[in-house]
């Protein structure tokens, strides 16, 4: 009876389910239309099937970028594609200057510690050894090892001083920053523009240019860090700026151009001729001064102190040379890397080459006889005032200060630039 009554039950609530679903109608979504189109083959970017483009078709926004990216002129232009490459290229380099420049600023932090410590080190022996009384074992050894730490100071400063690791470390974040705008440029080309070969051809002279300004290996080609006179860094292939005179037959304001426009900006270089490259000439010589000085100090210091704690013992006057000349090379040391000088004068040699290239990117501008082919004016001035941390009205009354003491025969009392 229990088994009959359970099978009731269970007969009851299957029919009850039975109810309910036939009840609950789910509609079956019919299969999608295939519209025929072009069909996007996204297996040439990243190896899948293909795709329906049938939103493709409706929305014209997306159609355009189908039809840009699928043009016979897009396939067919072997300069976008030797772009890329040098954009490759120029992300590798970028990498490989961040890197490098990182590394060569701990050199700097852990040989200037290094240096310091040795030198310290060296000092406190020549004391102790000048507080030991006789000629005993004990002098000597001290003598000896104070000697020792003094010429190994000594080398290693020769060493740090020659290649000056806090110049390199800038010279290595400068190179970063300018890779990085050429890297920049070239996607703006290849997105904006319609590149040629002779593109592809400037635009790899330019990454050669950088090269060329900062290279990477220490030996055979690296900056001379003691050059005779402070000189603008260079970094832009000397065929960039190459410019015709302007023949002066009528007033042209096609293009964004006209004779007030050239006005100001041949008033502005005269202003970054002035005063902007002056000043940075003259901090940069005195930058080289001072590293030149310190670089000798440091070493001769030390020197001396090791010849010096030879003689330790045989009086007091021998004792003081090592004691002395111990503690004036590692404040020298501290200074002359600690205070990174070498990077300061590699920064005053940045910012000169920065306003020369502004000098001469104005220069070639304005030596292009016919407007149509510059840059528009209008997009040029704002260009030059962004460069110089100005507005475009503050440039217009840069350029007509400069035009009124011109007149009057005295000199501007104001800088180009506001940024630097």
């Amino acid at each position: 009876m229990a088994s009959l009554q359970t099978t009731a039950i269970l007969s009851s609530s299957f029919s009850s389910l039975t109810k309910v679903n036939a009840s609950i109608h789910v509609p079956i979504p019919k299969p999608p239309r295939l519209v025929p189109s072009r069909k996007l083959q996204i297996d040439e970017f990243s190896g899948c099937g293909s795709m329906d483009t049938g939103l493709l078709e409706k929305n014209p926004i997306t159609r355009k970028i189908y039809d840009d990216l699928y043009s016979p002129s897009k396939r067919s232009n072997k300069a976008i594609i030797h772009l890329y490459a040098i954009l490759d290229a120029v992300a590798d380099r970028i990498e490989m200057h961040t890197n490098i420049g990182q590394q060569r600023n701990n050199w700097n932090n852990l040989l200037l510690n290094s240096i310091n410590m040795i030198t310290l080190t060296a000092t406190a022996m020549a004391g102790v050894a000048a507080a030991t009384s006789g000629d005993t074992s004990p002098l000597l050894a001290l003598k000896l090892s104070s000697t020792l730490l003094f010429s190994a100071a000594t080398g290693m400063s020769l060493i740090m001083n020659k290649i000056q690791p806090s110049q390199l470390a800038e010279e290595q974040r400068n190179a970063t920053r300018l890779f990085k705008q050429l890297h920049t440029q070239i996607q703006t080309i290849i997105a904006l523009e319609n590149p040629t070969d002779e593109d592809v051809k400037g635009w790899m002279e330019k990454v050669l240019a950088v090269d060329r300004a900062y290279p990477l290996p220490l030996l055979g080609a690296m900056l001379e860090k003691f050059p005779a006179k402070y000189e603008p860094s260079v970094w832009w292939p000397s065929s960039q700026y190459q410019y015709h005179r302007r023949s002066k037959t009528h007033a042209q304001e096609r293009n964004g151009w006209s004779e007030d426009l050239e006005m100001e900006m041949r008033e502005v270089i005269q202003v970054i001729k002035e005063k902007d490259l002056e000043d940075y000439e003259r901090l940069g010589n005195i930058a080289l001064k001072i590293n030149k000085s310190l670089a000798i100090a440091g070493p001769l210091l030390t020197g001396i102190a090791a010849v010096g704690s030879s003689f330790v013992g045989n009086g007091s006057l021998a004792a003081l040379v090592p004691l002395m000349a111990g503690s004036l090379a590692s404040a020298v040391n501290a200074f002359e890397h600690g205070g990174q000088v070498g990077m300061v004068f590699e920064m005053y040699r940045n910012c000169g080459g920065f306003f020369t290239q502004l000098e001469h990117t104005i220069e070639a501008t304005l030596g292009e006889t016919d407007s149509e082919k510059r840059e528009n004016g209008e997009i040029f001035e704002k260009k030059v005032a962004m460069k110089l941390g100005r507005s475009v009205s503050e440039l217009r009354q840069l350029a007509s200060k400069s035009a009124a003491c011109r007149m009057e025969g005295i000199a501007v009392d104001e800088f180009a630039s506001k940024l630097f």
